[in-house]
């Protein structure tokens, strides 16, 4: 017997609808985009004139409206009643963003949709920036340099255009995501709902390629087209700040679990959230610039450029107020690695396959595995090799679940003189 009369249903499928379209009305990341030539003004000036952004304004009435709407047809106290209810908060939560940029006020919206690098997850003890400070610590010790680690290739847009367009119909089929190279984009790359855009003047090296694979296409593109597959819930095809930390999490795990992530791919994801709590102590743009310019010296400037913008977008230039969703690169890592790791212990591998139906946060898995077994939704299509295929990832976890229990400080005591030697 469903858990849900028709009435219901059809109640809570209009109101989902009616929270999609009032999220589509705020969007995010392009109200927060800057224009290339404030790059161009700030290396003019001598890297000296913080760059000085306006950004578009957004009338949220519209949007809250249908929220108003949605309010009155979310009815219940089921898990797909809270997940709807959860939305509509998040949502009201953008617009209230979207209305303070540029303002002290922008920063605590910020936080409360993303979180920042000091609020506790996972076990919720250890925290985004605690982990930042470790990788930091530890990776620096690792470069091609001192290491010899193996070189990095060198690869144009194009070099990765070329490759990529060979690898995405394995996966895709004729639905494989068109490849852009232009200039319109600050980032080295960037997806959207079925394209992924490089850089023309960007660098490239041969884990990108692998990167923007796993990450870009295999998660961030293939939950959307798993979501819009959706039809009763469509709201599952959209991003949005309620479920950026799965996300962005899952995205990086994905290059983790795959071998693509390089020390200094997740050193640079460290970096800026270290930048994010620099800003939010007062570090203004220019001295963002600057320690980001330290810590990758090898990068062209508008890198550092770039990371610095990803801090302070929306927010304030001068510091205090920072834009704090790239902490939740790594607040997601550790929230998705340790959901997988709990899924396995309980041996229930499907929980790990509903994390693919759409986008989705992972605090409402509840719901998607009550609509999975009413029939409301279906299973995922599009999915990343080591999902479709479970073996190694339940191995790998099956391992790291008893090695978390092993006291690496005896070890090290272990082996004390060894390692003493060594770094002398």
């Amino acid at each position: 017997m469903s858990a849900f009369s028709e009435a219901e249903l059809e109640r809570l499928q209009h109101a989902a609808a009616l929270i999609l379209a009032a999220e589509e009305r705020l969007p995010v990341l392009r109200t927060l985009s800057w224009d290339r030539d404030l790059a161009d003004k700030f290396f003019a000036s001598g890297e000296k004139e913080p760059p000085t952004p306006e950004y578009d304004i957004i009338d949220p009435s519209p949007s809250l409206e249908l929220l108003h709407d949605a309010e009155h047809l979310v009815d219940g106290s089921t898990p797909v009643h809270a997940w709807l209810d959860r939305m509509i908060d998040t949502v009201e939560e953008t617009a209230a963003l979207l209305t303070c940029v540029g303002t002290s006020a922008f920063y605590g919206h910020s936080v409360a949709l993303y979180g920042s690098p000091t609020a506790a997850i996972a076990d919720g003890k250890v925290t985004a920036l605690d982990l930042a400070h470790r990788l930091d610590t530890v990776l620096s010790e690792f470069d091609e340099g001192s290491m010899l680690l193996e070189p990095p290739e060198v690869l144009t847009a194009e070099d990765v255009r070329s490759r990529m367009e060979k690898e995405l119909p394995e996966h895709f089929g004729d639905r494989a995501p068109r490849l852009e190279v232009t200039t319109n984009v600050s980032a080295k790359a960037a997806a959207g709902s079925d394209y992924i855009k490089l850089r023309a003047d960007a660098s490239f090296s041969d884990l990108d390629v692998d990167q923007l694979l796993h990450h870009e296409a295999l998660i961030h593109i293939a939950t959307g087209y798993n979501g819009r597959s959706q039809n009763r819930f469509p709201l599952l095809a959209e991003s949005h700040p309620g479920n950026a930390r799965t996300q962005e999490g899952l995205a990086v795990f994905a290059e983790f679990i795959t071998g693509s992530l390089d020390p200094r791919r997740f050193k640079r994801l460290a970096d800026r959230v270290i930048g994010i709590e620099m800003s939010t102590e007062g570090a203004d743009f220019i001295e963002l610039y600057q320690f980001f310019r330290e810590r990758n010296p090898k990068d062209a400037p508008l890198e550092a450029f770039e990371s610095a913008r990803r801090v302070v977008r929306g927010g304030l230039v001068n510091g205090g107020g920072p834009f704090t969703k790239d902490s939740v690169y790594l607040g997601g890592l550790l929230e998705v690695h340790n959901f997988l790791r709990a899924a396995v212990t309980t041996g229930d591998a499907d929980l790990i396959r509903a994390l693919f139906v759409g986008k989705i946060d992972i605090n409402d898995i509840d719901a998607v595995r009550m609509l999975l077994d009413e029939g409301l939704i279906s299973e995922p299509q599009f999915l990343p090799p080591w999902v479709r295929d479970l073996r190694y990832l339940l191995s790998a976890l099956a391992y790291s679940t008893f090695l978390a229990s092993v006291d690496l400080e005896s070890v090290e005591k272990r082996f004390e003189t060894l390692l003493t030697e060594i770094k002398d």
